[in-house]
């Protein structure tokens, strides 16, 4: 396979888009904020002119409704670039710092630059929004980037494609379609950054790939996010955003709930307002969810058969299914599934499901539950449902998460004040807002001092008996 793509300028390949965009990175270096701005806004508008064809692209590669990718893939978008966009002359500004009175007479700020020429590498879950979305913060802190949108959704990787080619020139903005020998090929690269969205395992090639180059890196990926019912928690509202957060996208969401920890005498009362909220989000007129048209497909049959196989699995060691669990392997469909009597020797428990099956693991204190959790890699999301603030601190305080919702799930997102973004093997580095404009810069310390005047002269050599009392009294004023 030819690694090229068709851009406004015609055929390039990758090394010609490469040099073209170290060139422009450095122009770029004194982009104003309005320069910047607009470019968001042609982006903006450009995703607008699109939404239909956009719409109907992911339809066509996993059934996503049409709510769900205006709700969770365009408006996001929207939102993120607008933000940026009211934000970004106060981002852009030098931040003044203090200076310690070892310093005397200089003034400290932090100016933030571009880092340069960047790589966004995006899933095919959220193809739209996990494009967009770092391409928005690359453009605000004044990088150029080459985008690799995911092969998995490829009528949807042809629409974003045809977006970046008419709104932007390929020396600032180009994208290149394909499988993973493209991005294989793009990772050779001496990328300044390298922005990347995905499973943990592929992470860590991509890590591999950037410690060639000394490049920085932003990883987005994944991982068991667990979900806290405890035995003051309102049943029928954790239900009802446990439902949403697990099922929506088909439960392709690296957020997603992955499994429930309840308390003993929670479980029985879950299940069932669990049941009734599927029931009425996804089969209301009692003609089957397989019929409905709220309700996505899994991506390909690869993932269909993945997922089919932990729940196989599961079963065969002794998990039941409380809720679901009618499969119909020509369309790619899972059920909304729930089971119980679930154990850590079973696959569903080891990997990230990363589909519409939600496991509940029962506890009888709560040590107890977060033990487990502990016991595992750290999660991208944690979520909490409970009325006890004394049992709310002590889970905050006793794990680790990139991020948390109590009461809630997933919409922790949704806030562009809050750093989103893993730990460990959930993740490094964050991004939205702010946190998104600043993992493409480079916070570079700037220090000016007054010309002919330095509180650090006396130190200069040659060394002797009147510095060796200077340093004295340093070491009692200032150390």
């Amino acid at each position: 396979m030819s690694h090229t793509t068709y851009l406004e300028a015609g055929v390039l390949s990758f090394t010609e888009v490469f040099a073209a965009q170290q060139k422009a990175a450095i122009r770029l270096r004194n982009s104003t904020a309005a320069e910047r701005i607009a470019k968001l806004k042609k982006l903006m508008d450009a995703i607008k002119q699109h939404e239909h064809a956009f719409i109907e692209a992911i339809y066509a590669d996993f059934r996503k409704p049409r709510a769900e990718v205006i709700a969770t893939e365009l408006l996001p978008t929207l939102m993120d670039a607008r933000h940026a966009i009211a934000h970004l002359p106060k981002w852009m500004q030098p931040k003044k710092v203090s200076t310690p009175a070892s310093l005397f007479g200089a003034k400290s700020y932090v100016q933030y630059e571009p880092k340069g020429v960047s790589l966004i590498i995006a899933p095919w879950n959220y193809p739209i929004y996990l494009v967009f979305g770092p391409l928005i913060y690359a453009l605000a802190a004044g990088c150029t980037a080459i985008v690799k949108p995911s092969e998995l959704t490829p009528h949807t990787a042809a629409v974003i494609s045809r977006v970046i080619a008419q709104t932007f020139a390929p020396e600032e903005v180009a994208c290149f379609e394909g499988g993973a020998e493209v991005s294989a090929a793009l990772l050779e690269l001496p990328f300044h950054h390298i922005f990347f969205t995905g499973s943990p395992a592929i992470g860590k090639i991509v890590m591999q790939a950037a410690a060639k180059h000394l490049s920085s890196v932003t990883l987005e990926l994944g991982g068991k996010s667990p979900a806290f019912v405890d035995e003051s928690a309102d049943l029928k509202d954790a239900a009802e955003k446990l439902v949403w957060g697990k099922f929506v996208n088909n439960g392709q969401t690296c957020v997603a709930p992955d499994y429930l920890l309840v308390h003993c005498k929670q479980q029985e009362g879950l299940v069932g307002q669990i049941k009734n909220t599927i029931d009425q989000y996804y089969n209301p007129d009692n003609q089957g969810i397989e019929h409905s048209s709220s309700y996505a497909r899994i991506v390909n049959e690869k993932h269909f058969w993945r997922i089919h196989h932990l729940l196989t699995d599961a079963l065969d060691k002794g998990a039941q299914i409380a809720i679901g669990g009618k499969t119909i392997a020509e369309e790619r469909f899972i059920a909304p599934t729930v089971l119980t009597h679930v154990t850590s020797h079973m696959k569903i428990m080891q990997e990230e499901i990363f589909g519409p099956v939600l496991p509940i693991v029962s506890y009888n204190t709560l040590e107890e539950a977060i033990d487990f959790v502990n016991s595992m890699d750290k999660p991208l999301a944690l979520y909490i449902f409970s009325k006890d603030d004394k049992k709310i601190n002590q889970i905050l305080k006793t794990t680790s998460a990139g991020g948390t919702c109590i009461n809630d799930c997933i919409v922790h997102l949704a806030n562009p004040c809050l750093p989103f973004g893993g730990i460990n093997n959930s993740g490094l580095g964050k991004t939205h807002g702010f946190y998104g404009f600043e993992a493409f810069s480079n916070p570079r310390a700037v220090l000016r001092q007054r010309v002919g005047f330095t509180t650090v002269k006396t130190l200069y050599p040659p060394y002797g008996e009147k510095i060796d009392n200077m340093l004295k009294m340093m070491r009692h004023f200032f150390a």
